[in-house]
């Protein structure tokens, strides 16, 4: 009798377990801050590995229209997750609007401002009456003015190229641009059959910054807690395994990603796999650093204190 009764027990609980639903996984829409590339490979690597699916998160990536699309979009809540750049948030916050980092993926500035090697240029002031095209509307032409006042460039006009980097230099439309990467559209470049020069811009005057980051809205942020922790999470845990196993780490991405250029992204990957971010947690010293230069030198009209636009380690806040 005991053995029947074990048996309709366990009976019973298989039943039971058969037919409780699995949760469903929590679906996130997450906008990159430019057309899919190496500096985003950690991201794909959590898909493909199912880092995300393990921590119940589904991530639906998507490229931005302009490149001024991601930030905007997050602060408004339509969508999740951005990624974003250190500057750009901290003149998003001067002007009001409430967003939320919450982690990083380039811990260190990659903008340069690009030129051909043969244009005569060698020193910033070179630049003095040329023209100069930026990529980020909001940041890029910010930011190229700061540059301009510290390097003492008094005349120049801006122009807004977008993504058209290559096409914008090669075709002589502008003599330089900020915002290329100097592991990215270098190699591009030197692939294309043209030499380039270019400066970093943490060697001529602007502090040191998280170059890509994560960003959310303050309702999402307050709404989804434990869901963004399980996000930074996954991607410290795949930036872990891209260190250890960057071959590996590479194939995933162009499974992931099969239109990328396989010759320029793998260069570009063995130049990126040193900036992809140590770890999570941001440095609210580091942070201020920039935020008190973007003030002094006319990036924002107002101070911000970036203890309230910084998602702290211990996963508390001040917002």
């Amino acid at each position: 009798m005991k053995k029947i009764l074990l048996h309709l027990f366990l009976a019973g609980c298989l039943i039971l377990t058969m037919a409780s639903p699995v949760p469903a996984a929590q679906t996130f829409t997450l906008i990159l801050d430019w057309f899919p590339n190496v500096d985003h490979l950690p991201i794909y690597v959590a898909r493909h590995q199912g880092y995300f699916a393990q921590e119940g998160l589904e991530i639906k990536i998507i490229s931005p229209s302009e490149t001024a699309d991601a930030l905007k979009l997050a602060a408004t809540g339509n969508v999740d997750i951005a990624v974003s750049y250190e500057p750009q948030t901290i003149i998003a916050a001067a002007r009001g609007l409430e967003i939320v980092t919450f982690g990083r993926l380039i811990e260190h500035p990659l903008t340069t401002l690009l030129f051909m090697k043969d244009s005569g240029i060698k020193v910033p002031k070179d630049l003095e009456g040329k023209k100069i095209g930026y990529t980020v509307p909001g940041l890029m032409d910010i930011l190229l003015a700061a540059f301009a006042k510290l390097n003492n460039i008094e005349h120049y006009t801006a122009v807004n190229v977008g993504f058209s980097i290559v096409q914008s230099l090669t075709a002589k439309k502008v003599d330089a641009v900020m915002g290329p990467f100097k592991t990215y559209e270098t190699v591009e470049m030197a692939h294309r059959g043209y030499a380039v020069g270019y400066f970093e811009l943490e060697k001529w005057g602007i502090p040191d910054y998280d170059e890509l980051i994560f960003v959310t809205s303050l309702k999402t942020m307050k709404k989804n807690h434990a869901a963004l922790v399980a996000f930074k999470n996954s991607i410290d845990r795949a930036i872990a395994y891209v260190r250890k196993n960057p071959a590996s780490a590479l194939k995933y991405y162009f499974e992931e990603v099969p239109e990328a250029d396989r010759k320029t992204e793998s260069d570009a990957f063995k130049l990126t796999l040193p900036y992809y971010a140590h770890h999570q947690n941001l440095d609210p010293q580091r942070w201020q650093r920039f935020a008190d230069f973007a003030v002094r030198y006319g990036l924002i009209e107002k101070a911000v204190d970036v203890k309230k636009i910084l998602w702290a380690a211990d996963g508390s806040h001040t917002f």
